[in-house]
């Protein structure tokens, strides 16, 4: 396969192949969604926002379900299988459907990493199973976790402890209780004289564990001290942790405090030698981390105080440059021919540039989930490194640092192609809070504002767009009233998960613009036409294994 781009062929020679400048700009978990109280988006003060919107072409992207690889169109879409859409061109088969057809085919049973997992059922020791616990389908779902405790049984292992992460992001902020119970009752109906599967510990996902990108390490050691130390404050059953939290503490399941689940005093589940833990998350942002402190003998991010010896396997290998963890049940998808790759062997220079939270989505999930540059020579990465504060509390987060360092790397004239991910309205989108929320879009505009100021000045090209929806519906809707949902007393109810609404994608271009043509927007394009897109706005052809781009040159 040839790895190159061709130059595209112009009616007029306007050096559009040369050397102009093309950004692009994901402004995370900016959605497109109806007028509503709880449209962040559409109820923020953003005037430069408003005028691209209705003086530039705009087209509505799919941004969830089948058009960025999941089960179905029910699926949320999120920053991850978004990134690799908007990274690779194409559409490849995500997580949760890799998972799900595993299970189904049987293939995940047959494999060699879960005949080493139960192999417990030789020694008598525990299978453990960590991650989140909802059906969110975003980073993991009960359902999968459901059918290897039924085929964990069948193979023969005696005892099972399950670790649960609790949601509240992917899902209802306050829903734990509608899985917890639930899942109690599955348990019971398993259970026998052979057989003895409990809830052993658990915590809100934002507390303990699920850190990504090392912002947080201590969130990992809280976690590692609740699973597998068994140390924390002890409760008969998580029914009961949860409604002690909710009262105490009154915080929304992904902030609830760790809690052990113990019997006569002693915690039921702590991790051993000889035991073997699965985490069952699919998605690998926040898997990294806790797969290196079991897999990692010279771990030295914390004092892990007791290292057991067990056998520990993730859903999926979530890095494939560094292999974590090192035994895995199902294979990621092998996405080839990124935008990335393309670009850097045909010598165009690149620039990614996001704070921590996001680093890794315009740099591992943009490049098909692949460590590293395909070019040290022609590609700059860089990180500005995140606040470790509640976003909520700085909902600007790194806007205006990130501004600064890409301005001032446009102007040194160095990278023909710069990508460049805004952050805010996906994480504070995620706490629920509806004024913060506010206050993160309108200074994501004020950023917006500088920067095509800066493309102008440059004689280049913006293509602004977003990777899902979160901030466009900050409330519940009502599914029958298609109005915002309420609590019992009054209040909307939050929402802090992502949206299936579609995206805007502006192509900002008052240079070069009647060189060619918006395509009409049919309601059929994804993030996968983005790269196709750039590459023809930098002046080249589109292999013909990317999804079709969205302009045509006259």
């Amino acid at each position: 396969m040839n790895n190159t781009l061709k130059q595209l062929t112009f009616k007029t020679d306007c050096g559009l192949a040369k050397s102009r400048p093309v950004f692009c700009i994901v402004m995370d978990g900016i959605g497109i969604a109806p007028d509503s109280e709880g449209n962040a988006v559409k109820n923020a003060l953003t005037p430069t926002l408003d005028m691209l919107m209705s003086k530039y072409p705009v087209l509505k992207l799919k941004a969830h379900g089948v058009a960025v690889g999941l089960p179905s169109d029910d699926d949320m879409g999120n920053s991850e299988v978004g990134h690799n859409a908007l990274g690779a061109g194409q559409v490849f088969a995500q997580g949760a459907k890799l998972v799900t057809k595993s299970i189904e085919s049987g293939a995940m049973f047959a494999s060699d990493a879960w005949k080493q997992i139960v192999s417990v059922k030789d020694s008598g020791k525990t299978l453990h199973f960590l991650g989140l616990f909802s059906d969110g389908n975003v980073h993991s779902h009960i359902d999968h976790l459901k059918a290897m405790i039924v085929r964990a049984k069948e193979d023969g292992v005696k005892n099972v402890r399950v670790h649960i992460l609790l949601d509240g992001r992917d899902v209802g902020e306050t829903s734990a209780l509608e899985y917890i119970n639930p899942f109690e009752e599955f348990l019971a109906s398993i259970n026998d004289a052979t057989f003895n599967a409990k809830i052993a510990s658990g915590g809100g996902r934002m507390n303990i564990t699920m850190d990504r990108y090392e912002a947080n390490w201590a969130m990992v050691e809280r976690g590692w001290h609740t699973h597998v130390l068994g140390e924390g404050r002890a409760f008969a059953s998580a029914k009961e942790a949860v409604e002690t939290y909710r009262a105490e503490v009154g915080c929304i399941d992904q902030d609830l405090p760790a809690f052990v689940i113990a019997e006569n005093g002693e915690p039921v589940g702590k991790i051993v030698d000889g035991d073997s833990v699965v985490f069952f998350n699919f998605r690998g942002d926040r898997s990294i981390e806790i797969s290196k402190a079991f897999d990692d003998k010279d771990f030295d991010k914390f004092d892990r105080v007791n290292y057991p010896s067990v056998t520990y396997a993730g859903m999926l290998e979530y890095d494939g440059d560094l292999h974590i963890p090192s035994r895995y049940l199902v294979s990621p998808p092998e996405i080839t021919g990124t935008l990335g790759e393309y670009l850097a062997n045909t010598g165009v220079t690149q620039y990614a540039l996001s704070e921590t939270q996001k680093y890794g989505h315009v740099t591992y999930f943009w490049n098909g989930n692949k460590s590293g540059k395909f070019d040290e020579k022609t590609e700059k990465y860089e990180e500005i490194l995140s606040d470790v504060v509640p976003f909520e509390q700085r909902p600007w987060m790194k806007c205006a640092e990130i501004t600064d360092r890409l301005i001032e790397t446009a102007e040194g004239g160095e990278y023909r192609f710069m990508r460049v991910n805004f952050p805010n309205g996906d994480m504070v989108g995620h706490t629920g809070n509806y004024l913060a929320t506010i206050t993160s879009v309108e200074a994501l505009d004020l950023c917006l504002k500088r920067i095509i100021e800066t493309v102008d000045k440059l004689g280049g090209v913006a293509l602004i767009t977003a990777d899902h929806g979160n901030a466009d519906e900050m409330y519940e809707i009502n599914k029958k009233t298609k109005a915002p949902a309420k609590n019992d007393d009054g209040s909307f109810k939050a929402k802090t998960s992502h949206t299936l609404n579609p995206v805007p994608c502006i192509i900002y271009d008052n240079k070069f613009a009647d060189l060619y043509t918006v395509k009409e927007d049919k309601g059929t394009f994804g993030l996968s036409n983005v790269a196709a897109t750039l590459v023809n706005l930098m002046g080249y052809e589109a292999p013909e294994i990317w999804d079709e781009s969205m302009i045509e040159v006259k």
